[in-house]
């Protein structure tokens, strides 16, 4: 389906960016309840880490056979699954009784939207031929998920306030049947059929591999938060996710069909886009699991007016995902991201200021920046990744930054809410370390994203460039 036949045709984007919508904000719309949360289940720091990477892990875990999936079998068909799955899981969470029942729960949503997000990709690839179509189909994407980002923690504070926070799991029920319900009427079955080779098979050592080592990191520093770094459990994990990752990169180099190719990676557009991907997310989620905790714990706000107070960072997301769109579009990935990553990392920075006592008014501008930091920088990095990937190798690739950004973001909660668990005492220095080291992860993406070079491939809004790398 051309952007050129009859005007653009947004019936399937629509379809597709209901699921896409209901998976992101569901990643930032339970921050806000988290305190709320931990009073009623009797949860430490700790265990709420647990409700967002339990997500958010298994997330990470599943893309890149998600990916492999799609290829295999068909985008449609595995997006339909993964709606599914979520709609079931959410109504899960909505009916939790305790803390590992709803972390439980989490973890099957993971798995949904694991199926769901590379193949949405995939499914945009195939019904929009037109690449000038296709670059404004992946931007309008790329938007919706910059607003339901910056509407999740608002939308959580006015569900928790209003209904009670059951409802901000309830809400994805009737988001997913809509989806659901319009992916089965707009989207063709043939839109990305399955590109796999007969012969290949999923990756299983690979996944195994993969998936230990992400779950011994993350549970290694969540542990670190409450036990200390020198804990022998907190070793171990560690220990065994160096030793999961090697046995993850000889696997890799090795089998038939990888889960992860290397040969993705002799492309060093899609490279610098993937770490860029993992070390935006690293910050911004992190960041926000502490910010959120610091307005509610420290500052004593309620969940909306955490909501409200968060409406610096997260209000300007769409706009910059559209402005970012458009940037890429004209004039390529690169400029687009080092502006996003830098001036997310000058936010971060300056959010160190943050004290129990200090005017509201003064955190506005870094919350401004570090949310526009990561809108601007993410259709960017997305744009590089689709027109970088090998010929029906979309649902990978895509896969792969997916990956890369919610191995990102799990490390990132893990990582920077540890150092906040000591208590409330310890809280302000360790909301410092926490925005030191969610900048310099922002500063080192402005870096890599200076090697992707100039007027590339990946240059989605021009065709005669695109066309090239074909």
């Amino acid at each position: 389906m051309s952007g050129g036949e009859t005007g653009f045709p947004w019936r399937p984007l629509i379809a597709i960016s209901f699921g896409w919508f209901m998976v992101i904000v569901d990643a930032t719309i339970v921050n806000v309840a988290l305190p709320r949360l931990g009073r009623e289940f009797g949860a430490s720091v700790s265990g709420l880490q647990w409700v967002v990477d339990g997500y958010t892990v298994v997330f990470a875990g599943l893309l890149l056979s998600a990916g492999w999936l799609g290829d295999r079998f068909g985008g449609l068909r595995v997006f339909q699954s993964g709606l599914a799955l979520f709609v079931l899981a959410s109504a899960a969470c909505g009916f939790a009784t305790g803390l590992d029942a709803l972390v439980g729960a989490r973890v099957v949503q993971g798995v949904g939207a694991a199926l769901l997000v590379p193949s949405s990709l995939a499914l945009l690839q195939g019904s929009y031929g037109d690449r000038r179509a296709r670059a404004r189909a992946i931007g309008v994407w790329a938007m919706v998920g910059g607003f339901a980002s910056g509407a999740g923690p608002l939308l959580g504070g006015v569900l928790t306030a209003a209904l009670g926070w059951r409802w901000i799991f309830f809400v994805n029920v009737p988001v997913g049947l809509a989806g659901t319900l319009l992916t089965a009427r707009w989207v063709r079955a043939g839109a990305a059929g399955a590109a796999g080779r007969a012969g290949d098979r999923l990756d299983v050592p690979g996944q195994v591999t993969g998936a230990v080592a992400l779950l011994s990191l993350t549970a290694a520093m969540v542990r670190a938060g409450r036990s200390g770094w020198g804990d022998p459990l907190v070793v171990g994990g560690f220990a065994l996710f160096a030793a999961a990752t090697a046995v993850f990169a000889v696997t890799e180099a090795r089998v038939r069909a990888p889960m992860l190719p290397p040969s993705l990676f002799r492309d060093r557009e899609l490279t610098a886009a993937t770490a860029v991907g993992g070390l935006m997310n690293l910050g911004f989620y992190g960041q926000l699991f502490v910010l959120t905790l610091y307005f509610q714990q420290v500052r004593g706000y309620s969940p909306l007016e955490t909501g409200l107070a968060l409406l610096p960072q997260t209000g300007v997301i769409a706009f910059g995902s559209w402005l970012g769109g458009r940037a890429t579009a004209r004039g390529g990935p690169r400029l687009p991201m080092v502006a996003g990553m830098a001036a997310g990392a000058a936010g971060f920075l300056a959010l160190t200021i943050a004290t129990p006592s200090i005017p509201y008014a003064a955190l506005v501008a870094p919350m401004a920046a570090t949310g526009f930091g990561i809108s601007f920088t993410m259709p960017a990095a997305t744009a590089a990744v689709v027109e970088g990937a090998p010929p029906g190798r979309t649902g990978i690739a895509s896969g792969t930054l997916n990956a890369a950004r919610q191995v990102g973001g799990a490390v990132g909660i893990a990582l920077l809410g540890a150092f906040i668990a000591g208590g409330a005492a310890h809280f302000t220095a360790g909301l410092r370390t926490a925005m030191l080291v969610a900048g310099a992860a922002y500063a080192l993406g402005a870096l890599l994203a200076l090697s992707v070079p100039r007027g590339v491939r990946g240059d989605a809004g021009r065709p005669d460039m695109a066309e090239s790398r074909h």
